[in-house]
């Protein structure tokens, strides 16, 4: 029987970073498979917009693991879960989503390190606690699973790459298999970060980032690369701009953009 973590390690290798494609739901995930995505990742932002809310500690820990056990029973190809801060401030419960992710089928799941629903950091300490008893829930599995350790205070402007860099290096001594810090001021501070660490680096594609190649990530030794919720975004933004124009304008020509139904049929089918 495949190893459905065993695989998803496989496509984390530094300099020739797999694209794992952030879905949201059935559909979105079974047309990302047929057109070529080898691993696939839910979104906590994308996928709170199908719920109505808005991104940021608003989902509950069954909430994420019902709809990762709705995308994993539609695929083939590995799925990580995005797991937020892991659904608690203790290291026990880190440990203990690892395991119930594990259950419903996951190759792997993220951690961070911010304290939902805010925006501060748990301190360094407690951090690296966290994600060592997330290690070892996921070393001490019958099967492989990745997990990944993500230091957010970047992104949430908690602290800098300095910082970011210190706790990704502790991140890895804990047993986290691939890094990940969302958001950094630029390719160069994304470089500092991958030469610093030894394990895969994930990089998120969104912002100022969507204009750099796949390639261009790989030459800076990039392991992994996902989307978060760009693709989920970008969606929304053609909903967004055609209701804007047909409600407010009565103009229904963004409509003439949509994809045909032979071509969704034929990726879903």
């Amino acid at each position: 029987m495949t190893d459905i973590g065993e695989t998803f390690r496989k496509l984390h290798v530094k300099g020739n970073p797999a694209i794992m494609v952030n879905v949201w739901d059935r559909g979105s995930a079974r047309m990302m498979q047929a057109m070529g995505a080898t691993s696939l990742a839910t979104s906590s932002a994308a996928h709170a917009f199908t719920m109505g809310r808005p991104d940021g500690g608003t989902l509950t820990r069954d909430e994420a693991l019902a709809h990762a056990a709705d995308i994993v029973s539609c695929v083939t190809v590995p799925v990580q879960g995005d797991f937020e801060n892991g659904f608690g401030d203790d290291p026990d419960t880190c440990a203990e989503t690892v395991r119930l992710g594990a259950e419903v089928g996951l190759a792997g799941i993220c951690i961070e390190d911010t304290m939902l629903p805010g925006d501060g950091a748990y301190p360094f300490d407690l951090a690296v606690e966290r994600i060592k008893a997330a290690a070892d829930a996921a070393r001490n599995l019958p099967h492989d699973f990745v997990l990944t350790a993500r230091a957010d205070g970047i992104l949430c402007g908690s602290y800098d790459t300095d910082e970011a860099i210190k706790r990704l290096q502790a991140f890895e001594q804990a047993g986290a298999d691939c890094l990940y810090a969302p958001m950094p001021p630029d390719m160069g501070a994304l470089a500092r970060i991958v030469e610093a660490t030894t394990a895969p680096v994930n990089a998120l594609v969104a912002g100022p980032f969507a204009k750099n190649t796949l390639a261009e990530f790989g030459q800076i030794g990039v392991g992994r690369i996902s989307l978060g919720s760009s693709l989920a975004r970008v969606t929304h933004r053609a909903m967004h701009d055609a209701a804007k124009a047909m409600l407010g304008d009565g103009d229904f020509s963004n409509l003439k953009a949509g994809i045909s139904s032979e071509v969704i049929d034929g990726l879903l089918s």
